[in-house]
């Protein structure tokens, strides 16, 4: 097991083309972080970097206190599931498996030992004489993480390890990586752009967007708190609702003069846009669920029943906004009604995308 720790990690590739910028992270022994952001946010190349693969522009990354920019991937003590498995084709599961402690001479009884022990642990042990290619998706993912835990490394590196299985195995997968994670106790860093995946297995959660860390801290909390807009609307499916403000008349109004209705909602001047989460507004049935609470009036534009909830799309004023609701609903398109959202529940951002 291992601490990490990146003191102000650049990526500047030739041309000027800044991938990293000054990334600061501390991941504590034992913990799963979960590197998270869209295609292109520079997560993958940190990854790469805190693994030995790619250089290091500026910066220091330590691994259980040992700066490591010098050292190669196999000096690193590290371990690395790709999404692609990475897997020889022409050897059976026990000798992919087996391959990277062979290659450090280790005697061959203990070879056996770890590689039939990891196997049943991941419920491999009933096609170690298999080759990749009669494995399915999932099988091939779980002897690609058998591989990495044989060598029984201080840090594991998994980058995008699920995204080439359908939905259904994904799920399975997810669980079965975060008991391993918890059972094995080793420090792990993730890298997904699947922001459901980052929520259920990360202990910390890292969202980077244009080779910047926009936050850092528990999921829920994220979830609960974003720093900036781009937090707030990158976590949450459906994502936050995102209000541009203006202020007249004492009164707090959207941006094109649409008067947000209730009281006790009070913004401050650098108030510019205002967040709601779908599941926080709540259909408004009679006038004693307007006081202390934000009110608005939408104009239904579609209804998504998804089973146990359904999803409201309607206008205010000129602005979309999603009301998750229980169950089914007997609304039509077309029809006005009122939403509230309790003050508490309220996120408000100034110009700069800064969370107030």
């Amino acid at each position: 097991m291992a601490t990490v720790d990146l003191k102000n990690i650049r990526k500047i590739y030739p041309g000027g083309f800044e991938a990293v910028k000054k990334v600061n992270l501390a991941i504590r022994d034992g913990a799963l972080c979960v590197l998270v952001g869209p295609s292109g946010c520079g997560k993958s190349t940190l990854l790469r970097m805190i693994a030995g693969l790619e250089s290091i522009t500026e910066g220091e990354i330590a691994i259980d206190g040992r700066m490591v920019n010098e050292l190669g991937p196999a000096e690193r003590d590290i371990a690395m599931v790709f999404q692609n498995y990475a897997l020889y084709p022409h050897m059976s599961v026990y000798d992919n498996m087996a391959y990277g402690l062979r290659n450090r001479r280790m005697p061959k009884p203990e070879i056996d030992k770890r590689v039939r022990e990891v196997a049943a642990t991941l419920e491999l042990d009933h096609l170690l004489t298999r080759r990749p290619r009669e494995l399915s998706g999932g099988q091939r993912q779980r002897v690609a993480m058998g591989r990495a835990i044989v060598r029984n490394p201080k840090l594991f590196l998994f980058d995008e390890p699920l995204s080439n299985l359908d939905a259904k195995l994904r799920g399975q997968m997810r669980v079965e990586i975060k008991n391993l994670q918890r059972s094995l106790g080793v420090t792990s860093v993730y890298v997904t752009h699947d922001q459901l995946e980052a929520m259920t297995l990360a202990d910390v959660l890292v969202v980077m967007n244009a080779g910047n860390v926009e936050q850092i801290g528990a999921p829920l909390d994220i979830y609960e708190k974003p720093a900036t807009l781009f937090v707030a609307s990158f976590i949450g499916a459906p994502p936050m609702n995102l209000l541009p403000l203006r202020h007249g008349e004492g009164r707090a109004a959207l941006a094109d003069g649409t008067e947000i209705g209730g009281s006790g909602l009070s913004l401050s001047g650098e108030a510019t846009t205002l967040g709601i989460r779908p599941e926080n507004l709540f259909l408004v049935t009679n006038n004693d669920e307007i006081g202390g609470n934000a009110i608005f009036e939408i104009v239904i534009r579609a209804i998504e029943p998804v089973g146990a909830e359904s999803f409201i799309y309607g206008d205010v004023g000129k602005t979309r906004l999603v009301v998750r609701v229980a169950g089914k609903t007997a609304m039509e398109p077309g029809a006005k009604i009122h939403v509230g959202a309790k003050v508490a529940d309220l996120h408000v951002f100034d110009d700069a995308g800064i969370r107030i």
